[in-house]
């Protein structure tokens, strides 16, 4: 029994990371873009506001990337739970069910809001700055 709490903490620690991972970019994105609108701001380079679609949209993958890994390690999570040998495998590979689980997490109902409101900002900054 305790070989199975020190594997389920492993895997916990995992997905904590990716969930503290997912955190940190949306901070970061928020202010990088944040500090492209500063740079474009009034008598400066416009062209500022077009490289803050960059970090906005490598970022939005990025952060669906770390949510379709996390959502495996959930996976796995649950299957180490109900098990009565531990082998304290941590393979993801054979848990994938989805044929694209990084476009599934990319779009999700959590992470659209929150990037596509990011991406309307810079549209919307963009039509009043020119």
């Amino acid at each position: 029994m305790e070989d199975k709490f020190k594997h389920l903490e492993l895997i916990q620690g995992i997905i904590n990371r990716f969930s503290t991972n997912s955190f940190l970019l949306k901070g970061w994105s928020v202010v990088l873009v944040s500090a492209l609108f500063a740079l474009s701001a009034n008598n400066s380079k416009i062209e500022f506001i077009y490289l803050a679609y960059i970090p906005s949209i490598v970022f939005w993958g990025l952060d669906g990337y770390f949510l379709s890994v996390e959502r495996l390690y959930r996976k796995l999570y649950d299957i180490v739970r109900q098990k009565d040998k531990i082998d304290f495998s941590m393979d993801i590979k054979n848990l994938n069910e989805k044929s694209h689980p990084w476009l599934d997490a990319t779009f999700s109902k959590t992470l659209v809001p929150f990037h596509g409101a990011l991406i309307g900002s810079i549209i919307i900054v963009m039509l009043v700055q020119i």
